[in-house]
C-alpha cells in the first residue's frame, strides 16, 4: 500500500478520533480545515474549534476559510496536490471544484448506517425516534446530501438508556477505526463502494429550539425518548411555575406501570426521593429522574421535589 497525501476537513469533538487516527497511520495528513473560529460563552470571545485546537498542538497547518469557493483557497488546497480529501462533521458542502481535484475523490464519515438518517442530526434523530440501532457509513461525497456510494459501514445497537451523548461518543470511536480501513482500501486499490438505495433514504434535519421542549400530550415512550435524544445538547425542557427546568434523565417506561390515573397530561401524580412521575398522553406517565432548574445545577428527582416543594396535583407547563 502507497501510503496518501490527505486533507481531512473536520470541526466539532466527533472528528477527533479519526483525525488522531489518520494523524497517526502511515499516510501523510497535509493540513486540517475548520470553519472559521465561532463566539461561545457569555463573553462572546471567538473559540478555536476543537479540529484546529488539535492541529495547533500536533504542528498540523491548519486553515479556516470564510467560503468553499474562495479563489485564494482554491489555489492554495490545489497546491497541496491532495490525492483524497477526507470530511467528517464538516457541516460545509463542497463545490465541484473540490469534489473534483483529488485523484481518488473526496469521501465523508457519516454517523448513521446510511441510508437512514441523511442530513445534520443523524446521532441526535436515531435516539429521539427510539432506533434500534445506528451505525457509522464512509462514503464517496457527491453534489447530492449523503447519497453516495458506500465504502464500509458498521451497525452499532442503542439500548434504552442510551444518550446522544454516549452513541455519540462510540460512533466517533467506531468511525475512526472504519475510516482508516476504508483509508487503506482506497490506497490499496481494493476498495469497491456499492450504490446506496435511494429510496429507503431518511433524513435526518437539524433540530430546531421548538423540540426541546416536552409536551406531555405524547406518550412516556415519545417523551423517554425524547428526553435521551437530547442529552447532553441542547438538552429537554418543561416550565414550571414559569421558571424553565432541564430534564436530563427519565426512567424506560414500563407497561405495568399505573398509568396517568385520568389526570391532564403535565400533572405530578407522585414526588418522591428518587423520582418526579407525571402524567403524560396516551393514558400514561413517565419517572424523571435527574432535572436541572435554571440557573442551578443538575440534581437528582428526590433533591429536587424537596428544594421546590413539589406536590402531587401540580403541573408542570401549567398555565
Amino acid at each position: 500500500m502507497k501510503p496518501l497525501t490527505l486533507i481531512f476537513m473536520g470541526t466539532p469533538v466527533f472528528a477527533l478520533p479519526a483525525l488522531e487516527k489518520l494523524y497517526r497511520s502511515p499516510h501523510r495528513l497535509e493540513a486540517v480545515i475548520t470553519r472559521p473560529d465561532s463566539p461561545k460563552g457569555r463573553g462572546r470571545k471567538l473559540s478555536l474549534a476543537p479540529t484546529a485546537e488539535w492541529a495547533r498542538q500536533n504542528e498540523v497547518e491548519v486553515v479556516r476559510p470564510a467560503r468553499m469557493k474562495d479563489r485564494s483557497f482554491l489555489a492554495w488546497l490545489e497546491g497541496k496536490g491532495p490525492e483524497l480529501i477526507i470530511t467528517v462533521a464538516f457541516g460545509r458542502i463542497l463545490p465541484p471544484e473540490i469534489l473534483d481535484l483529488p485523484r481518488l475523490g473526496c469521501i465523508n464519515l457519516h454517523a448513521s448506517y446510511l441510508p437512514a438518517y441523511r442530513g445534520a442530526a443523524p446521532i441526535h434523530r436515531a435516539v429521539m425516534d427510539g432506533a434500534q440501532y445506528s451505525g457509522v457509513s464512509v462514503i464517496k461525497m457527491t453534489p447530492e446530501l449523503d447519497a453516495g456510494d458506500i465504502i464500509m459501514q458498521e451497525k452499532e445497537f442503542i439500548s434504552d438508556y442510551d444518550t446522544a451523548g454516549t452513541l455519540h461518543d462510540r460512533l466517533a470511536e467506531k468511525g475512526a477505526a472504519l475510516l482508516l480501513k476504508a483509508v487503506n482500501a482506497l490506497a490499496a486499490g481494493t476498495a469497491r463502494p456499492v450504490p446506496q438505495d435511494h429510496g429507503r433514504a431518511t433524513y435526518a434535519p437539524p433540530l430546531q429550539s421548538d423540540e426541546e421542549r416536552l409536551d406531555w400530550k405524547l406518550g412516556p415512550v415519545e417523551l423517554h425518548n425524547r428526553i435521551r435524544g437530547l442529552n447532553p445538547w441542547p438538552g429537554a425542557y418543561t416550565t414550571f411555575e414559569g421558571r424553565r427546568i432541564k430534564v436530563w434523565r427519565s426512567a424506560r417506561p414500563n407497561e405495568n406501570e399505573d398509568g396517568n390515573r385520568g389526570e391532564k397530561p403535565g400533572t405530578i401524580l407522585e414526588a418522591g426521593e428518587d423520582s418526579l412521575t407525571v402524567a403524560t398522553g396516551n393514558g400514561g406517565s413517565l419517572k424523571l429522574l435527574e432535572l436541572q432548574p435554571a440557573g442551578k445545577k443538575q440534581m437528582d428527582a428526590g433533591s429536587f421535589c424537596c428544594g421546590y416543594r413539589i406536590e402531587p396535583g401540580r403541573r408542570l407547563d401549567g398555565e
